[in-house]
């Protein structure tokens, strides 16, 4: 055998790696995605300077204060926008800061913000009017998003719920843009720069944004004109922020299980070009013999 060890078949097992079951591969992956989200491996993510500003900003409002948070995301995207919008709810509810949600998105988007204001506003002993508010859907985000700064009820004049915005207590102090101190935007789309445009330069509202992944190198440039204050890209800054709130979830989940196949897939690359060297060298050996 020439030094070289050799398997039953007769093939040695360099061999056998370059012909493993691909199967076994696909159950390697498989396991690495499921472990981490059955059992969170807690493993370190650093934080960006624009994710800790993002908490930063959140974190220094005063108590009571009005957030508008507008969940202008499609269901498509939820792996990466819901984790970001679940910890900026935990956020604000946990400051005390009350939160009156929108969506300019009209497939999905209301009806998303309000099973996410009701379960997180539950965690936290919150009241619907009073802490917290979902204002639903209109059409025409341009109208709708300078509409709101003269006067909310024009536009909303019920809830997403069909409830008059005069009978709500909260929508009752917030008549416009002067009772809000922030806005929270969660987008996939291009939203995020409707609001900085016609919201921040117009009213000069404060704002952050959270933002897919392939948003994000975009809007670092509204963070450089300050025209956003803080930025969470894709699922690796939800996953940011809910270390900042001490609140593991779903975005550390998701960072460990991605890391995980990372890991699995450089090993892959490393073990599958070492066997193709070694291979080559066996078969050289045995050439000259």
């Amino acid at each position: 055998m020439n030094g070289t060890a050799m398997g039953i078949s007769g093939k040695s097992f360099w061999e056998r790696l370059q012909g493993v079951d691909r199967r076994i591969l696909y159950t390697l992956i498989f396991a690495s995605v499921i472990i981490p989200i059955l059992w969170p491996l807690h493993l370190p993510t650093p934080v960006t300077p624009e994710s800790r500003a993002f908490f930063n900003a959140v974190d220094s409002l005063p108590s009571g204060s009005v957030v508008l948070f507008p969940f202008d995301f499609w269901p498509s995207t939820l792996p990466e926008t819901e984790p970001m919008a679940v910890a900026g709810l935990r956020h604000c509810f946990r400051k005390n800061l009350r939160v009156v949600g929108l969506s300019n998105v009209g497939m999905g988007g209301p009806s998303i913000a309000d099973r996410l204001l009701d379960s997180i506003g539950a965690e936290f002993h919150k009241t619907y009017g009073v802490d917290y508010v979902n204002l639903g859907y209109k059409a025409n985000y341009s109208a709708v998003l300078l509409g709101m700064g003269s006067k909310i009820a024009d536009i909303f004049p019920t809830d997403h719920r069909g409830t008059r915005l005069d009978s709500i207590p909260l929508m009752r102090q917030v008549p416009n843009y002067d009772s809000v101190k922030f806005v929270l935007i969660v987008s996939d789309n291009a939203m995020t720069d409707y609001w900085v445009a016609l919201v921040n330069a117009r009213y000069g509202l404060p704002m952050v944004a959270g933002v897919t992944a392939i948003m994000a190198p975009k809007m670092l440039s509204y963070i450089q004109s300050h025209q956003l204050l803080g930025l969470l890209g894709g699922m690796k800054g939800a996953a940011e922020y809910e270390q900042l709130i001490e609140h593991s979830d779903k975005a550390s989940r998701g960072m460990d299980a991605q890391s995980l196949i990372h890991f699995l897939i450089i090993a892959f690359i490393i073990l599958g070009n070492f066997g193709f060297f070694m291979l080559r060298r066996e078969q050289s050996q045995k050439g000259q013999n």
